[in-house]
């Protein structure tokens, strides 16, 4: 049965056109034999339904095996096989290359609805979409060795310490990378350079005079991955860290972040936000499909538990009706304010070609204070749920360790309140968070 869902009112519906344009088929999808199948254009929709719909397909696998996923640490093959199947790392990736390259509105309710089913899943899909943007800035023959005709085609990255220097035809990389999500099932991995020395040792600056910042790509096939990833919760996400030590990338598989729109010449609304907001927008989905899940759950579970000596099932407890309805407003107030800031900044985008400082701090706001409302449900009902919270075998002890991993993460981190806060009382504040 698929999850109830509550979705957003506004922005469900995006022009077919946006979808298809340029002619050709925009997802690629697996057929039984996993073989490349190219969906035709006339099946694509730019309806948010029609995503859903995609997700219900696969969710019941990727549900099914996320204990598995916890155990083993990274996504089934099972899991990756039906998300792959359903297109789902190649909503953010560039037409040209055969993504989607949706609607943010559209995108962040596609991850709320996976992480209903597992939150793994919808956090490896938020990061691998992320970086799949870069597809539309890449010299076309690297965007294709990476996605085009590769149904499977995953890029993936994390924060860590890395310096490029110079040799001939690219650069010499020496690169500690960590928190990789979904490293497992990359097919390439990224590591970003905060230091490029040039061949006599002087430190390369950019435009802005600050030391240049390049990401380089490697095929993860040449990439030992740590087994660093024994954690409380997003178990199965994988994010391992992994080591170079002297490794030779081209220049053509490297690229600076910061001037790639201006040199790429791509001015769609989507690339006019910055990977910083979109993780904001689509982690906090993560978080709040994580809590719409387990509501959905305690549901279910609330029609026949009846606590020890009490008579009474716990739909029926009056207390329970106010804890089930006040964590219900508390994840749907959430929603509506993550939605209409996300909606607000979209449209301004689609107008003016970009969101206004006052929309991206909107979004920051509202992420950060969704993934807390979704983990504070959660707490809640946890509580509510007894002793049938407890048992690994139940559908709630997972997505109450996973509610707690992503409020740990940066998107989820505290200070964020204080940096908008000041923000909105005319003090200067950290632009970086938006």
């Amino acid at each position: 049965m698929a999850p109830r869902t509550p979705r957003c009112n506004s922005l469900l519906l995006i022009p077919s056109s946006a979808v298809t344009e340029g002619g050709g088929s925009v997802i690629i999808c697996l057929n039984q034999e996993a073989k490349a199948k190219i969906m035709p254009k006339d099946e694509l929709t730019g309806d948010a339904q029609w995503w859903l719909d995609r997700v219900d397909i696969a969710g019941p696998v990727i549900e099914a095996g996320a204990q598995e996923a916890d155990r083993i640490h990274e996504l089934t093959r099972d899991g990756m096989k039906a998300l792959h199947e359903q297109g789902m790392f190649r909503l953010l990736l560039s037409r040209k290359v055969g993504g989607a390259e949706l609607p943010l509105p559209v995108f962040i309710q596609i991850v709320e609805r996976v992480a209903q089913y597992d939150g793994s899943a919808a956090w490896c899909i938020c990061q691998g979409n992320g970086c799949a943007m870069l597809g539309g800035y890449l010299a076309p023959e690297v965007s294709s060795e990476i996605w085009e005709d590769k149904p499977a085609g995953v890029l993936a990255w994390g924060p860590g310490k890395a310096e490029a220097t110079v040799v001939d035809g690219g650069y010499s990389v020496n690169a500690q990378s960590m928190f990789v999500s979904g490293s497992h099932h990359a097919t390439w991995l990224a590591a970003h350079c905060s230091i490029v020395k040039e061949r006599d040792g002087t430190v390369r600056l950019g435009a802005d005079g600050n030391p240049e910042n390049r990401t380089i790509l490697v095929p993860a096939k040449h990439v030992e991955l740590t087994d660093s990833w024994d954690v409380v919760g997003l178990r199965g996400t994988g994010t391992e860290g992994f080591t170079l030590d002297n490794f030779f990338v081209p220049e053509d598989h490297s690229i600076v972040r910061d001037t790639m729109i201006e040199k790429s010449g791509d001015t769609g609304p989507l690339y006019s936000f910055t990977t910083v907001s979109i993780y904001a927008m689509g982690f906090a989905s993560t978080a709040m499909g994580i809590a719409q899940g387990f509501l959905d759950r305690f549901n279910d579970m609330a029609q026949e538990k009846k606590p020890r000596r009490i008579n009474l099932s716990l739909s029926e407890m009056p207390v329970v009706h106010d804890e089930y309805a006040r964590a219900h407003a508390r994840l749907s107030a959430a929603r509506s304010y993550l939605c209409n800031s996300v909606n607000e900044a979209w449209r301004e985008a689609e107008n003016s070609g970009a969101a206004t400082v006052e929309q991206r701090m909107a979004i920051r706001l509202a992420a950060t204070h969704a993934i807390h409302e979704s983990k504070s449900a959660v707490d809640t009902l946890f509580d509510t749920g007894g002793t049938s919270s407890v048992f690994a075998l139940a559908p709630f002890e997972r997505r109450f360790r996973d509610i707690h991993a992503v409020a740990l993460q940066i998107q989820g981190r505290k200070t964020n309140f204080g940096t908008v806060g000041a923000y909105l009382l005319g003090h200067a504040t950290d632009m970086g968070v938006i």
